[in-house]
């Protein structure tokens, strides 16, 4: 890739944003930023006393009784004894010389692994499923809440070690805290001193690198002004004259970051069901806390551009799983875990989104989508949500068509944001609660080259890939190159209509051109590629939910296969020229972070321009 279009690819992160991550940079390098130089004592318990609110009748998670959970998906054993903060609980390897100032912490350690595996236990789900068993009245609960609480803030000294690398993760705690004290009826002014020391450690390493967190155009600015709303508010509450100051730059912050990185039609500057989900979570706790505070309200922008990102979500989520599209980055987080429900079961969050926006149940029956906003309070005695209807963001690129319980998403390249995955064009199909059409996911940002690659990577979706390489260059391993913009894109969902439909076309920066036409008519979905301007190859990938399939026998082998599953859901492609193969094969995907399992996979490659045809049918 030419110096030119490099120098292209970072001035479309914006003049502003490059200015505000170099000037931070040099600031820590040189030693003159002031977050380098906060200094603090490590605060003292006990954090939280026993429950002055009334026993609950709500369920308690099962979790962090004997065993706990990285990224709701690896189980990790626990007892009174608190964890080991500075090991990678999934490889015991511990970090070296962990009380290091953190600034001087490598975010990707060869021997230690993903930062992430020792930044996920000190996320403090622990706390709030403590808190909870603590409402009931279990004073064991709470002696190790305040024992882990103690444990951390030593072995977690002030702005020492990996867990005060991130402005977010230290916001994430935040939140955490904040929301534990609703549940033990210690938020506005009962908070013990202990606890108020812990906020403001948090808070005066937040504030510092909020500028760089701006930088980043996604969730870091979102969580972080979350947190120094809802922190010091509640400070101000308690009496420390500093907390007003924090509260006033949260609360600029969330009306600021919510007018920005979320668009017209809801879509969030990350485009990422998973980080959609986190960025509403954060907005959905700090408009609860507003509310429990009586504070002012926040601007119409912020309540509007919410709104639109719980309809967001509402419509990409399938009623029936609570699963949705695993599309774009997925890191594994979830907050708020106060219910048993799967880590990828999204209605929670879209049940008190809804709730808080637009004074409205997503899903009318009781639930465990109920039991989040419950235990924080929110009142669920509400009207019912219209229908889903399916969905037309082009703020972001995504399509979603509805035909009973069917869903098909069309995701396209309109790119106001730094993409993160390769997916141009990519095509979910859902079925009954069932992903039929399958995303590859994202597996772990601290990996090889090639399983990035494969992940992040057109190889990773259902679309097409030209001469093997990506649809854009990757620069860096959060950046691509040559940003693809769509062209002819058109949508069509009428109310009880038995015909939806969606298109669109990009030409990339080699000349490559591909256009998609989705249609979707009830037990049937027909994908229409015209394809052309590549060199060597252009190959169509379908990734199929993991089952018993097979290729059946056609008339004409060299310009079509077939594949049945054993349920009789049948996928067919054909094509106008000959086609150069056609095969079943194994890849994989990542439903969780730090997963991967086996997936078949239908390829069809061509050599030439062409027509191809892709058509799934499941029985009704």
């Amino acid at each position: 890739m030419s110096r030119l279009e490099r120098i292209r690819a970072v001035l479309s992160l914006g003049l502003p944003n490059v200015a505000r991550a170099l000037s931070y940079r040099v600031g820590v390098r040189l030693g003159v930023h002031p977050v380098i130089r906060l200094r603090a004592a490590p605060p003292q318990g006990p954090f939280f006393a026993a429950s002055v609110a009334e026993p609950s009748s709500l369920p308690v998670v099962s979790a962090w009784q004997d065993a706990g959970s990285l990224f709701s998906r690896w189980p990790v054993s626990c007892s009174d004894s608190p964890p080991r903060w500075m090991v990678n609980p999934l490889t015991g390897v511990s970090l070296h010389d962990p009380l290091r100032p953190w600034w001087h912490i490598p975010d990707f350690d060869p021997k230690v692994g993903d930062i992430k595996l020792l930044w996920e236990l000190s996320r403090f789900d622990w706390v709030l499923a403590f808190a909870q068993r603590g409402r009931q009245g279990d004073s064991a609960a709470m002696v190790r809440l305040n024992t882990w609480l103690q444990d951390w803030s030593q072995a977690n000294a002030p702005y020492l070690g990996p867990n005060w690398k991130c402005g977010q993760e230290a916001s994430l705690r935040v939140l955490h805290l904040a929301a534990a004290a609703i549940m033990l009826g210690q938020d506005a002014d009962q908070a013990l001193p202990g606890l108020s020391a812990l906020l403001v450690v948090h808070l005066q390493r937040i504030a510092p690198t909020r500028h760089y967190a701006v930088a980043q155009d996604n969730n870091h600015g979102t969580s972080e002004a979350a947190a120094l709303f809802v922190g010091g508010s509640w400070l101000a509450t308690l009496g420390d004259p500093r907390g007003h100051a924090w509260a006033a730059s949260g609360r600029a912050l969330l009306c600021n970051r919510s007018s920005r990185l979320i668009g017209k039609q809801g879509t969030f500057s990350q485009y990422s069901l998973n980080y959609h989900r986190m960025m509403l979570d954060a907005l959905s706790f700090a408009e609860l806390w507003r509310l429990r505070l009586g504070e002012p309200v926040f601007n119409a922008g912020f309540q509007q551009r919410a709104h639109a990102a719980a309809r967001w979500l509402y419509e990409m989520v399938d009623p029936v799983s609570g699963d949705g599209p695993n599309v774009g980055a997925n890191d594994g987080a979830r907050l708020f875990q106060l219910a048993d429900t799967a880590y990828r079961d999204y209605r929670p969050s879209v049940q008190w989104a809804l709730a808080l926006f637009a004074r409205q149940r997503a899903y009318a029956q009781p639930g465990s989508w109920d039991t989040l906003p419950e235990w924080l309070g929110v009142d669920m005695n509400l009207p019912s949500a219209p229908p889903r209807r399916g969905l037309w963001a082009d703020d972001g690129g995504f399509a979603i068509l509805k035909q009973a319980d069917a869903m098909a998403l069309l995701r396209y390249p309109r790119f106001r944001f730094r993409p993160s995955q390769a997916d141009a064009l990519h095509v979910d199909l859902w079925v009954g609660g069932l992903n039929l059409l399958r995303d590859a996911g994202t597996y772990s940002y601290n990996t090889d080259p090639a399983s990035s690659a494969y992940f992040t990577g057109t190889e990773g979706h259902n679309t097409v890939q030209f001469d093997e390489r990506d649809q854009m260059p990757r620069l860096s391993r959060f950046l691509f190159g040559a940003w693809l913009r769509a062209e002819s894109v058109s949508f069509l969902q009428e109310a009880g209509s038995r015909v939806s439909h969606a298109a669109a076309a990009y030409k990339d920066h080699a000349g490559a051109r591909h256009e998609r036409r989705v249609t979707l008519v009830p037990g049937e979905l027909r994908v229409e590629d015209r394809i052309g301007g590549f060199a060597r190859q252009a190959v169509l990938r379908w990734r199929l939910a993991p089952g018993q399939w097979k290729v059946l026998p056609t008339k004409a082998e060299s310009v079509g296969i077939v594949v049945e599953h054993s349920s009789g859901d049948c996928l067919s492609v054909s094509a106008s020229i000959p086609l150069q193969y056609a095969a079943l094969v194994l890849g994989e995907e990542s439903r969780h972070y730090y997963e991967r399992t086996p997936v078949p996979v239908l390829e069809v490659a061509v050599n030439d321009a062409a027509q191809l045809t892709s058509v799934y049918n499941w029985k009704t």
